[in-house]
């Protein structure tokens, strides 16, 4: 437990003491953030902030995890590089977008290639670990269920679903990596317990279960250290926000959060502990289809956390009621390991 607690520390304490490097820097190479025209008009006066923030926490994850998992990365490797595979796809987007001024970054098509390509080779990967397999937990129960040539399109499309719902749930200052915080120290607890008391997916004998243990109290100091991460952003995103994490640091946890998921194989409680993020995918879903089959909204504006906005609630109060219900969620999903 100790290397988590120090993988967060550390993770906190590089991202707070790289911001005030990388936000001025931002400013001067201006790359402000560009504000639809149509979203909620209190948004606008955010234009021009800095975006492309989520360097500064993705130094922090990458630092603490390499430092303090030593012990074992046959999970915990494949889960950073996951990360940072996926922070590179959305710094493409977020330096198009400031490039051009606008809000136009990376093509859907040219995204939806690259996000699949990553999600593809880690679920290959996780499907042939001998320390995860092709099966995962049902929750609230000892049972697991096996998916046998299902596992792998269903893990790609767990991956750039969750992906995509931490993008879209960025949408207001501090609240993905708020959220985010609460999933990842959740994580942290549920990785290190099962490190005590779970066996591996198959009878590998007593050497092999010590290094599952071992992986999976390295998964733990890796969600300990994007804890660690979006609790030092918080310093500069929280409102009013100083700097914004863009794409580049949305996707990169959406890859991180994705990987804790697949890694853990408690991948059906993702829904439920990132019920905010399914969310912000679902209104966004739900308001297309509405609108292309009986051209009327369902909410004010989606993502869900805007028709909360325009609904009158401040920011910071959407903020703490999404947060507050994450860790309500996470909390009843810790008893599905007792």
């Amino acid at each position: 437990m100790k290397y988590a607690i120090y993988a967060l520390l550390l993770s906190a304490a590089v991202t707070m003491v790289s911001g005030p490097v990388l936000i001025p820097l931002l400013h001067k190479l201006k790359f402000g953030q560009s504000e639809r025209k149509l979203g909620p008009q209190t948004h606008l006066r955010k234009a021009g902030t800095p975006t492309m923030g989520g360097i500064t926490f993705i130094l922090g994850i990458v630092a603490a995890t390499m430092i303090f998992a030593y012990s074992a990365s046959e999970l915990v490797m494949p889960a950073l590089l996951m990360t940072v595979a996926f922070a590179l796809v959305g710094f493409m987007d977020d330096f198009l977008k400031v490039k051009k001024h606008n809000t136009d970054g990376l093509r859907a098509y040219q995204k939806i290639i690259a996000q699949f390509l990553i999600a593809l080779i880690i679920a290959v990967y996780a499907q042939r670990s001998p320390f995860i397999g092709t099966s995962i937990y049902l929750p609230f129960s000892k049972v697991e269920w096996e998916l046998g040539a299902f596992y792998i399109p269903v893990i790609v499309f767990v991956i750039i679903g969750t992906v995509n719902a931490v993008n879209l749930t960025d949408g207001l200052d501090g609240l993905a990596s708020g959220v985010s915080l609460v999933y990842s120290m959740a994580m942290t607890v549920i990785f290190l317990y099962m490190a005590s008391i779970m066996d591996a997916p198959v009878d590998m004998g007593q050497a092999r279960q010590t290094q599952y243990a071992a992986e999976l109290n390295s998964m733990a100091v890796f969600a300990a250290a994007v804890a660690g991460g979006c609790l030092g952003f918080l310093r500069f995103n929280s409102f009013p926000a100083k700097v914004f994490m863009g794409d580049t640091g949305s996707l990169a946890l959406g890859g991180a959060i994705a990987a804790m998921a697949v890694f853990s194989r408690a991948v059906l409680l993702l829904p439920i502990m990132g019920a905010c993020f399914v969310a912000s995918a679902v209104s966004v879903i739900l308001q297309v289809g509405s609108y292309k089959l009986r051209r009327k909204r369902i909410f004010k504006m989606a993502p869900l956390h805007h028709h909360f906005e325009l609904l009158g609630y401040s920011e910071t109060k959407i903020v703490a009621g999404y947060m507050i219900v994450t860790t309500l969620l996470c909390l009843v999903c810790l008893l599905a390991f007792q």
